[in-house]
């Protein structure tokens, strides 16, 4: 008997009118590819854009061998107060590598936590990248428990 489909989770990132530019510099410090963008203006008669948000993003899929980040600009008239209670985790398979995607992430945003040893990897740190996206980027996971 086939076995039923497991679910995938993916983060879905809303922006305030730079979903595009997010998504490219993803592209670029994560070594991902945009494999859909999707323009307000695109979607289905029955779906107008607001005026002004037509070139705005609807929808942006980024692809990376190891995960998916799905995002969107947030539609007129829906309040966005960024990001809250949740914070993007990569964790690398070396020390090297994971510094590497720090620096990447944080040029242009602020440090919360520079890179350092802890008890879960050899090194980790947290920041918020200049779109005000909060990451946590390990390197070298250790076991625990």
């Amino acid at each position: 008997m086939p076995q039923p489909a497991l679910p995938t989770l993916h983060a879905y990132l809303s922006f305030p009118g730079t979903c595009e530019a997010a998504m490219r510099h993803y592209e670029q410090v994560l070594g991902a590819k945009v494999e859909a963008l999707v323009r307000f203006r695109d979607a289905p008669p029955e779906m107008p854009p607001a005026p002004g948000q037509e070139d705005q993003v609807m929808h942006a899929r980024l692809v990376h061998p190891g995960f998916e980040l799905m995002a969107g600009d947030v539609p007129a008239g829906m309040p966005f107060q960024g990001i809250q209670g949740v914070t993007m985790t990569l964790s690398y398979p070396t020390a090297d590598e994971a510094r590497s995607a720090f620096d990447r992430l944080s040029a242009g945003g602020q440090v919360t936590v520079p890179m350092c040893p802890s008890f879960w990897a050899e090194v980790f740190g947290m920041c918020t990248d200049r779109y005000g996206i909060p990451w946590i980027v390990n390197g070298a996971l250790k076991p625990l428990g």
